[in-house]
């Protein structure tokens, strides 16, 4: 297979901090030699597992880069044991443009793995990550959030796997990040993703979600930063005491695909539910209205198929058919 083209201008051989790039080749019609630059961190002391830490994965979420370039201006070298490298944002022409797929390429990198090292730069990018990056690490956190047309309550979340013994390696870390809801999370398709990926590699995987609405508040922000410190002093690389949220962390689960309300019409949303409410199978969760014309006909009503608590809904008001309406999480 050939060589994938990315460079890091850092050594991860090295202990210390270093701060550097991933330099990608991308000839383009204002740079005819340019290079794509994404910005790398590692810290290394000595022995010990490696943590490889994301945002960014989708360009529009931001909980994850705000946590992540702030961690990358720490300086206490001595508290860590082993190493870290942070990448604020993976799919960095997306995070510049402020777009959930690339401007490049118009891929979405958590739909393309493991990538191709002659295929587009989002490709390449996720090639690399596959072939490079995983295969160093010991734990993986990715750190998303709902972007412009999702908004979650704030979640870190693991997968159910066929090796058990990973599977609860996964739970626990996921625990470890002490957001204020964990979730047993089922993907709508689980082809291409990053996730995926790294968990086929044996790695263990943290993924969140943490808000959204294509920006972020003090809170979501908060939950990221705790959550990483978190991540890396369960891993045992950071010497800290962990930092929980006040009240104890919501177990929820998604046991089958009745978690999931798709709309089937276009128009305006009228919410019925807010996030975080605990709802019964039957109630009203959302009605749509059309918006071509007044009519004498009711709205579209959109009911629970399952009880449990409301994790998730569509943002802005405006919905497409095929769009996800909202999600319902059981209460374990």
């Amino acid at each position: 297979m050939r060589h994938n083209p990315i460079s890091p201008t850092i050594d991860f051989d090295k202990d210390g901090i270093q701060h550097g790039y991933l330099r990608l080749p991308h000839s383009r019609d204002d740079s005819a030699w340019g290079a794509v630059m994404i910005p790398v961190t590692q810290f290394k002391n000595g022995e010990g597992p490696t943590a490889l830490m994301t945002g960014g994965n989708h360009g529009d979420e931001y909980e994850g880069p705000i946590a992540l370039y702030n961690f990358a201006s720490r300086t206490d070298i001595d508290n860590f044991h082993g190493r870290v490298i942070v990448i604020p944002a993976m799919n960095f022409p997306a995070f510049q443009a402020a777009t959930r797929t690339s401007p490049v390429d118009q891929l979405n990198l958590n739909r393309i793995f493991p990538g191709r090292p002659d295929g587009s730069l989002s490709q390449v990018i996720a090639d690399y990550f596959s072939r490079t990056l995983v295969p160093m690490a010991d734990y993986v956190l990715d750190i998303h959030s709902g972007g412009k047309t999702l908004d979650f309550v704030p979640f870190a979340a693991s997968h159910i796997l066929d090796n058990k013994e990973q599977q609860s390696a996964c739970e626990a870390a996921a625990k470890a990040f002490g957001a204020p809801h964990y979730l047993q999370m089922l993907e709508i398709d689980a082809a291409g993703l990053y996730d995926t990926m790294v968990e086929e590699a044996g790695k263990v995987f943290v993924t969140t979600e943490l808000g959204g609405g294509g920006t972020s508040t003090p809170y979501t922000v908060e939950i990221a930063r705790r959550g990483v410190d978190n991540f890396l002093i369960h891993a045992g690389i950071l010497n800290a005491d962990p930092t929980m949220p006040k009240h104890d962390s919501v177990s929820l689960d998604m046991p089958d695909f009745r978690s999931f309300i798709f709309s089937e019409h276009a128009g305006l949303v009228e919410p019925c539910v807010a996030l975080g409410d605990v709802i019964r199978e039957g109630d009203l969760v959302a009605r749509i209205h059309s918006i071509e014309r007044t009519s004498p006909e009711p709205p579209a009503e959109y009911r629970a198929p399952r009880e449990g608590m409301v994790i998730c809904r569509h943002v802005p008001s405006l919905i497409k058919i095929g769009d996800c309406l909202n999600v319902i999480a059981e209460v374990l």
